[in-house]
């Protein structure tokens, strides 16, 4: 089994200068995935084994359900403003309930600096509806319930067996492969391009609102920096 060690940026602010770092490594291994009974995709066992998109790589072109239940283009969505995209479990999950009440609390600090904030999860958009009224969002939920765009991102893996009523029913039974995303989060150019990411195989451990603000930041400045 092999180790995951996040790819990322670590944004360090000494004396005005900020450091940027990257680094993503794996120990060698065996790994393990679980073949989908539908097709001939197969899907990693475990939430170590996955491989997401690296930073300086482009999201697809995916087109997904929003909470009102109207298709959202995401990539006409980012191409109108520097976006933080979020994926979480869903509306079911205590970490993922603190991790968007976190991110509201921050939602017009990262307006300000010229972001718009997406979140996508396996909820349907019922479900979403749910979570935009128990924490009072203000910011874009989006319905991947069957994981087609999580898949594409890189990010889905075989949910243990007992998430299955679960997921079936918050997913509105459209997550028939049984699948959960890591938890990550992305800051992306206008033009798709991934600037930064945060993908944690441990479900409990999510970017803190003050960092994942301070890395927001410190990107602005950098791109501005160079646009000089």
């Amino acid at each position: 089994m092999k180790s995951f060690i996040v790819k990322t940026f670590t944004y360090l602010s000494i004396t005005g200068a900020i450091l940027l770092s990257g680094a993503r490594s794996w120990a060698s291994g065996r790994l393990t995935y679980l073949k989908d009974s539908t097709t001939t995709q197969q899907y990693p066992a475990q939430p170590d084994d996955i491989s997401p998109l690296l930073i300086g790589e482009h999201i697809p072109a995916v087109k997904i359900p929003a909470a009102n239940g109207k298709i959202f283009d995401l990539n006409a969505g980012i191409a109108q403003k520097p976006t933080i995209l979020i994926f979480y479990r869903g509306g079911w999950c205590p970490f993922c309930n603190k991790e968007l009440a976190g991110i509201q609390s921050i939602q017009q600090n990262l307006v300000n600096l010229g972001y718009q904030i997406i979140a996508i999860s396996t909820d349907s958009p019922d479900n979403l509806n749910k979570s935009i009224g128990k924490h009072h969002l203000t910011y874009t939920l989006l319905s991947d319930a069957d994981l087609n765009i999580t898949k594409q991102f890189g990010l889905a893996y075989k949910a243990p067996k007992g998430y299955d009523q679960l997921i079936t029913a918050s997913s509105g039974g459209k997550n028939t492969d049984k699948l959960l995303p890591v938890p990550s989060v992305f800051i992306l150019d206008q033009n798709g391009a991934i600037q930064f990411e945060y993908v944690n195989p441990d479900f409990k451990q999510r970017i803190s609102p003050k960092l994942l603000q301070s890395v927001a930041l410190a990107i602005k400045e950098d791109h501005q920096g160079q646009s000089k």
